[in-house]
């Protein structure tokens, strides 16, 4: 995971990454025992339906946000690259005649860029990569060493402000108190609740050839369920709680009550091919408000080790960091409406969990020298 905001800043600490990585992918292949692809011909069983990917190959483009720190500003940033190899879409149309720079077209939370963009080819990851930076001031060149100062001159680091919004600033914790976390700072592309979608295409420097999907152009969008200590749906302080004593300050993290009832995370959509709560597929494809839990596991993960990627037929789980740090990666089974097939990779951190939903691929990968600790539940498979 390329992090250039931390290597592009003035010796600083880099505050910790809400990291995302959205790999976009072309095909899996399924090993272990054959459980078929299409949902609609998933057998009648009520045993636990499991299909491990043996491997998969990612398409041409990557999206990386996430949080940077120069001088006193830590913000967000937004890194859109594209492979640099020969066989790429772009290369071979172009004969392999692309050169020093590729131009992008993209659109960010509905705002799109009035002209197209350059991209520099970067050789030390044989990659197409622009970031862009949601800096407020006019003196970025000032707060970077040569490594940034280089970047900027190059046109792989560019401050953005029309793209990338925000600061980490607007969701400090003494502006939170009994206000509804969906309503503060909702352009911020950073945000811990609101996804971020992306649209985008690519073309040779000529403009002449491009990489767009025929026109539809490409569609992404951040939007794994992570919430936490700084991920939630709310917040407040309660005087004597429940009859007891003092205060008690809460973070409201999923909710199908009150003003969350018009949205209950909790429930989910029926499909023919779906167990409901009761085990039965006689549910009329309805909608199911609550989240049944069929199973409670704690788990240890020990250094440099890591749970396959795979996924379930049905059934929603949560996975909750209670010791230590490792990468959650949730990704889609098939193409979705928000956004092509993607990979999206976060650090889970302890205190915060990842909720999926049927059919997510998902894995978690110890990557430290450390024992992590989780705590696991899910049901309907």
């Amino acid at each position: 995971m390329d992090k250039l905001g931390e290597q592009l800043g003035n010796g600083q600490p880099i505050k910790p990454y809400r990291a995302l990585l959205a790999v976009i992918t072309r095909d899996h292949q399924p090993s272990g025992r054959k459980v078929a692809k299409d949902p609609e011909t998933i057998k009648t069983s009520t045993d636990f339906q499991k299909q491990n990917v043996k491997d998969f190959v990612s398409t041409d483009t990557f999206l990386i946000r996430g949080l940077v720190t120069v001088g006193d500003w830590t913000g967000p940033f937004l890194r859109v690259s594209y492979r640099g190899g020969p066989d790429t879409k772009l290369s071979v149309a172009a004969n392999h005649q692309l050169g020093e720079k590729i131009k992008l077209w993209i659109k960010v939370a509905g705002v799109a860029t009035p002209a197209l963009i350059l991209v520099p080819y970067n050789p030390l990851s044989d990659r197409y990569e622009v970031e862009f930076w949601g800096y407020p001031g006019n003196d970025l060149r000032n707060q970077l060493d040569d490594k940034g100062r280089n970047a900027l001159d190059r046109g792989e680091l560019q401050v953005r402000n029309d793209l990338v919004h925000g600061s980490i600033a607007d969701f400090n914790r003494e502006a939170l108190s009994d206000r509804y976390i969906l309503d503060v700072a909702p352009t911020n592309t950073m945000h811990p609740i609101l996804p971020l979608h992306v649209e985008l295409a690519w073309a040779d420097f000529s403009e002449k050839i491009w990489d767009s999907q025929n026109g539809a152009n490409y569609q992404y969008e951040f939007n794994m369920i992570v919430r936490g200590w700084d991920h939630f749906l709310g917040t407040g302080i309660s005087s004597n709680p429940h009859g007891g004593i003092g205060f008690l300050e809460y973070r409201n993290l999923m909710s199908n009550y009150g003003r969350y009832s018009s949205k209950p995370e909790l429930g989910r959509q029926l499909n023919s091919w779906n167990f409901n709560a009761f085990g039965t597929k006689n549910h009329g494809n309805g909608f199911e408000r609550f989240f049944a839990v069929d199973y409670m596991d704690l788990h240890v993960l020990n250094a440099s080790c890591g749970i396959g990627l795979h996924r379930h037929r049905d059934n929603q789980e949560v996975f909750l960091m209670m010791d230590g740090q490792g990468f959650m990666v949730v990704g889609d089974w098939c193409k979705m409406p928000e956004r092509e097939r993607c990979f999206e990779i976060r650090t889970l951190q302890a205190g915060h969990f990842a909720m999926l939903k049927g059919g997510n691929l998902h894995a978690l990968m110890n990557a430290t020298d450390e024992q992590v600790s989780l705590f696991m539940f899910g049901g309907y498979d």
